[in-house]
């Protein structure tokens, strides 16, 4: 469908999966080709729009919209590179476009590239500040890219001016209780139950007893809501971690790969389901660490389960170089030094060793010091 205007308040559905909205100017092209290309996408035959809209920017490449209805289209059926070179030609002749914009930022969402949506929806809540919809769809890529306090920083604000809004709620719920926050995101959790029973405060809930590694109750959490939407995202790879947690590995593979049969890009199922299978089929467990790594760039779970990965395959030089810039980025974490030093032995560098061993020793005493209250000796 055609939308025309340059405001972005025609963006209700864009949660709920929209591909692609298409533009269009105030004054129709007298060029017979534009005008077919239009009415074929009225009309809803796509693939024979997007070769009369080719065939026009043949003759007439500098269209604006043009460009943006021919990247609408192919985002329609689902070829999002294409519609995403598209909608930046668009964007270069036209670099105020909000809804062109705003559709390259769902391009890059549907094509699971979530690090380019998360910058392009930036730069649309630049201009239009506290957009509903825009931030949503942003704090959900801050989601999965791991950047929780992004996603609170965003979503509290506008919490505080709707705070009936049931989907802003669920979204800053997840995040507070990713980021460890609980008890403020059970709040939330609890403002979605007063209208009834939800399989989204279940997930949520659920997810609040993995926090705090109560494994069993995240699992009745998340059977309560498989009851009421079995199809929730996310759902089904939260409940196969706490089914992992639990030693239950033929029921949590099971859920996982329900889970990405949904999504193949979900994180944490991703990240489990490679963890379960990396005594049994390293090349599988390989694929879906780095899968996982692709939705987080940089992430520093998924790197060290690769290095792990590496010392099992024997190939400690690949391991130490992960392993000595994990332990640079986060010095104070034991398992990188332990697994560093695992290298450093199969190198046969005794010295390194011994001053992993040290770095652990030390770690471990300040640990064990701040847990009795500082009075270790």
């Amino acid at each position: 469908m055609l939308v025309c205007g340059r405001t972005l308040a025609g963006f209700a559905g864009l949660i709920l999966g929209v591909s692609g909205v298409a533009l269009c100017q105030d004054h129709p092209s007298p060029d017979a080709l534009l005008h077919q290309a239009l009415e074929l996408h009225r009309s809803g035959d796509f693939a024979g729009a997007i070769a009369e809209y080719r065939a026009y920017l043949e003759q007439v490449p500098d269209n604006p919209m043009a460009l943006s209805n021919l990247g609408a289209a192919l985002a329609h059926g689902g070829d999002f590179p294409e519609a995403i070179v598209e909608y930046r030609k668009a964007l270069e002749l036209q670099p105020a476009n909000l809804p062109v914009q705003m559709n390259l930022a769902l391009a890059y969402y549907k094509s699971a590239d979530i690090s380019h949506a998360a910058a392009e929806l930036e730069r649309v809540l630049g201009e239009r500040p506290g957009e509903r919809q825009p931030a949503l769809l942003l704090s959900d890529c801050y989601l999965r890219l791991g950047e929780n306090r992004k996603a609170i920083d965003l979503l509290a604000p506008l919490e505080q001016q709707t705070p009936d809004d049931k989907a802003l709620d669920y979204m800053l719920g997840n995040a507070l209780i990713r980021d460890g926050q609980t008890a403020r995101g059970e709040l939330l959790v609890d403002r979605i139950l007063r209208d009834g029973d939800s399989a989204e405060a279940h997930l949520l809930l659920g997810e609040s007893r993995i926090w705090a590694q109560d494994y069993a109750g995240a699992v009745t959490e998340f059977q309560k809501a498989l009851a009421i939407n079995p199809q929730l995202p996310s759902l089904n790879g939260y409940y196969g971690t706490a089914l992992a947690n639990l030693g239950e590995t033929a029921e949590a593979e099971a859920a996982l790969r329900k889970e990405l049969a949904a999504d193949a890009n979900d994180y944490a199922a991703n990240f489990q389901l490679g963890k379960l299978l990396m005594r049994d089929d390293s090349a599988q467990s390989r694929a879906y660490f780095v899968r996982a790594l692709g939705q987080r760039p940089n992430d520093f779970a998924a790197r060290y389960q690769l290095a792990l990965l590496d010392l099992q395959d024997s190939h400690p030089e690949q391991a130490r170089a992960a392993l000595e810039s994990l332990t640079r980025e986060n010095p104070r974490d034991v398992r990188a030094h332990i697994a560093l030093a695992t290298a450093y032995y199969k190198l046969k560098r005794k010295q390194d060793v011994n001053k992993q061993r040290a770095i652990v020793l030390e770690l471990n005493a300040e640990k064990h010091a701040g847990a009795s209250g500082g009075t270790s000796k």
